[in-house]
């Protein structure tokens, strides 16, 4: 049994609305986690700890569960599950008794995603599928695909209409989240040339710091 989480890094939140919080890490990959309110219970999603946090998330209601979306995103499930004595599920296995609707991302023996559909808000939470990070977007893009989706970008997401879209690296998008999720579908192919010369420069950019 975990007693207590120690913080390594500073956070700071970068979503918040009335139904929840962001968080992100100062550090390069910017990790985002979430804690979205739902008819009175918190869920936690792909939580990384930093100081402050707990108490922000735990003023929101009684903690649920603590959700995992990606296979390789363990990051500190286990840690604040334990911690705020709730379960921590892997969404791709199920998310049974939990408000969110399951979105395929990808199901293979490499690669496990899913993202949550939460319908009475309106809310879309990716993991790596779309981000915000300079790392995913092409040039114009307010949210890009990860680099290894872009070229087949999961048709589960056009059956969605979001008010906002949370995503596992970088800040959220609260303002117009459908006109972007449908031009961020619509375009996902036509701009892999702009999106990977993007990504180059941004990697030999950090690469010479």
């Amino acid at each position: 049994m975990v007693s207590s989480m120690k913080s390594w890094s500073r956070a700071e939140i970068v979503d918040e609305w009335p139904g929840g919080i962001g968080w992100r890490l100062d550090e390069r990959l910017q990790r985002t986690s979430h804690a979205l309110l739902v008819d009175g219970r918190v869920w936690v999603i792909d939580p990384v700890d930093a100081d402050g946090v707990e108490e922000r998330v735990r003023a929101l209601g009684e903690p649920a569960g603590v959700l995992q979306l990606l296979d390789r995103h363990e990051r500190d499930c286990a840690a604040w599950a334990a911690h705020l004595g709730v379960a921590h599920r892997r969404a791709w296995e199920g998310v049974d008794e939990t408000p969110f609707e399951r979105l395929h991302v990808r199901d293979n023996r490499l690669w496990r995603e899913v993202a949550l559909w939460e319908p009475s808000a309106s809310t879309l939470v990716c993991a790596d599928a779309l981000g915000t990070l300079r790392f995913f977007r092409a040039p114009g893009e307010a949210i890009g695909w990860h680099p290894l989706i872009r070229p087949f970008p999961p048709r589960s997401f056009g059956g969605v209409q979001p008010q906002r879209i949370l995503v596992g690296h970088g800040s959220g998008v609260h303002e117009h989240a459908t006109a972007v999720l449908q031009e961020a579908l619509r375009t996902a192919r036509r701009r892999i040339p702009a999106a990977l010369l993007a990504l180059v420069r941004t990697s030999s950019s950090a690469a010479s710091r």
